[in-house]
């Protein structure tokens, strides 16, 4: 069984790409929802969190996500402290779940942080799901109903799309000017062939 990753940037399409495979009967780990839960369910994750942050930083036993990401996005170090719990903790969340796909030619795993968090290391291959920034701004103040200055704060800590698309196996281009689907028809072959 094949491991393919599926990055790209905020707003880039990457739950789209990924809910065509799933209509395709591919199973897709989603590594950010995956860590939003574990942070709330796996209990040493919550404790090494609370260590750090403090036990107020949960209530009722749910994550107060808007405080946190005010804490992480002030501090670099603090961040860095954070991801250096919970990506582990995907990690091996990961490994587990493929387990009981292990009879499949291939699985994703999507993750906007592949590269910045070196998931990729679990990954056959690579695809980036590539949009023009304006375009991904755009949807994410749409979808999230948030501001363009906030959604290009977000964007700037990511890997630059550049340099994502020279790591990644293949590209795919999801700016309403080249046809979506039949390239994702073109990536299923090229995986099947890989």
């Amino acid at each position: 069984m094949k491991v393919i990753g599926v990055t790209g940037g905020i707003g880039s399409g990457k739950t789209t790409v990924c809910k065509w495979f799933e209509t395709q009967s591919v199973p897709v780990y989603y590594a950010d929802d995956q860590a939003k839960w574990l942070m709330e369910n796996e209990v040493k994750l919550v404790q090494n969190i609370k260590q750090i942050f403090g036990e107020d930083i949960y209530q009722e036993n749910k994550l107060k996500r808007t405080k946190l990401a005010g804490i992480v996005f002030q501090d670099k170090a603090k961040l860095n402290m954070l991801n250096s719990l919970v990506h582990p903790a995907v990690f091996t969340h990961f490994e587990e779940w493929k387990k009981q796909y292990t009879h499949l030619p291939f699985v994703l795993k999507e993750a906007a942080l592949m590269y910045e968090s070196n998931s990729y290391l679990q990954t056959d291959r690579m695809i980036m799901v590539y949009a023009p920034v304006s375009v991904r701004i755009s949807r994410v103040c749409n979808r999230d109903k948030t501001t363009p200055e906030a959604v290009l704060a977000r964007i700037e800590k990511q890997l630059p799309d550049d340099e994502k698309i020279h790591k990644a196996h293949y590209t795919v281009y999801n700016d309403s000017i080249h046809d979506l689907y039949t390239q994702l028809e073109q990536v299923k072959l090229w995986i099947q062939h890989t």
